[in-house]
């Protein structure tokens, strides 16, 4: 099967939709199947206004249209509800052809944090770019059920896998930095709530690791933390193996992909016990959720690290990009033999 994934998130934005994105398309290769995108390196773009990290594609109609058909895809799949996301949908509706979304960001909760409109108004307009498709992609059993409520019509799971061979205690080296060492990796922006954490009393250190618009800010207002930037591969796994405690205070989740590679890296969590993180974590004693993220956090500390490692060993590149194919083969499928029929 050829699927063709529109995604206005893409390289060189660093976040967990482009990770998930391009690992799914390395998984879904070694099942025999072929993921190809259209995203903005393929337009004109021009950046967001106040994220200028974020890049939009300056793209025509026709000329997403033209893409799509030059793919030739047997399913589309519209990741992101960018202008490549709503130009896709027009040409879906127009042309007739099913296809599947994903809901990887809440939008109402992200954008209600930078302007004062109301979620619902948010809620409405996503609902009405998800249910024109035959399935919208969740990734958690909280999340599915939020959205259900919230009037989407059909939600599939998709999980999220990681990788447990890069991500790994023995990773772990000495980070020269007063302990316990609390670590948070994140984009450094409004919506991941991350002063809940820098204003935390906690002994040892406190440690940031991602870039984003408000990094400066935060770094001038709480300079006993330690500020790192963005970092990868196997630089980033050794600062999660080498640090006593995760704390992730976002509150605006789908799912969480950052507490996955602590926990792989053996490192426990601290999060606050909000809807559409990773499931079962703290019930599986991987971690801790609180309302009082300080209290979490100095408990995470006694969290053994083998069993977070064992939790994160749950969740496989593998199995997440076979739901995947499933969902779509279902979702693109059933349709067409309806019709037929």
């Amino acid at each position: 099967m050829r699927i063709l994934i529109v995604s206005d998130a893409w390289r060189p934005q660093v976040n967990g939709v482009v990770r998930t994105l391009e690992r799914l398309a390395l998984d879904a290769g070694k099942l025999g199947h072929t993921v190809e995108f259209l995203t903005p390196q393929d337009y004109p773009t021009a950046p967001l206004p106040g994220y200028p990290e974020i890049q939009l594609a300056l793209a025509t109609p026709q000329a997403v249209a033209d893409a799509i058909e030059a793919h030739n895809p047997d399913a589309l799949h519209i990741s992101t509800e960018g202008p490549l996301g709503w130009l896709a949908r027009h040409w879906a509706i127009k042309t007739g052809r099913p296809f599947t979304s994903c809901y990887h960001t809440r939008y109402p909760q992200y954008i209600s944090a930078r302007y004062p409109i109301p979620e619902s108004v948010s809620y409405g307009v996503l609902r009405y770019f998800h249910n024109a498709g035959v399935a919208t992609m969740v990734a958690t059993p909280s999340l599915q059920q939020e959205l259900l409520g919230q009037g989407f019509n059909r939600c599939l799971l998709w999980s999220r896998g990681v990788d447990a061979e890069l991500f790994n205690p023995n990773a772990h080296s000495a980070l020269n930095l007063p302990g316990p060492v609390f670590l948070c990796v994140a984009r450094v922006a409004v919506e991941k709530n991350l002063e809940a954490f820098l204003s935390l009393d906690l002994p040892g250190s406190k440690l940031i690791v991602g870039d984003g618009p408000d990094r400066a800010m935060l770094e001038a207002k709480y300079p006993d933390a330690h500020f790192l930037g963005a970092r990868f591969g196997e630089d980033l796994a050794r600062i999660y193996a080498s640090a006593d405690a995760f704390v992730f205070p976002s509150k605006t989740e789908t799912f969480g992909l950052v507490m996955l590679e602590a926990l792989a890296s053996g490192t426990p969590v601290a999060a606050f016990p909000v809807e559409g993180l990773i499931p079962e974590l703290a019930h599986a004693g991987a971690g801790v959720m609180s309302h009082d993220l300080r209290a979490a956090a100095l408990k995470a500390l006694e969290v053994p690290r083998e069993a977070s490692r064992q939790f994160a060993l749950g969740y496989s590149h593998e199995s997440a990009a076979k739901q995947f194919l499933s969902n779509v083969s279902e979702a693109f499928y059933r349709p067409m033999l309806r019709r037929a029929a």
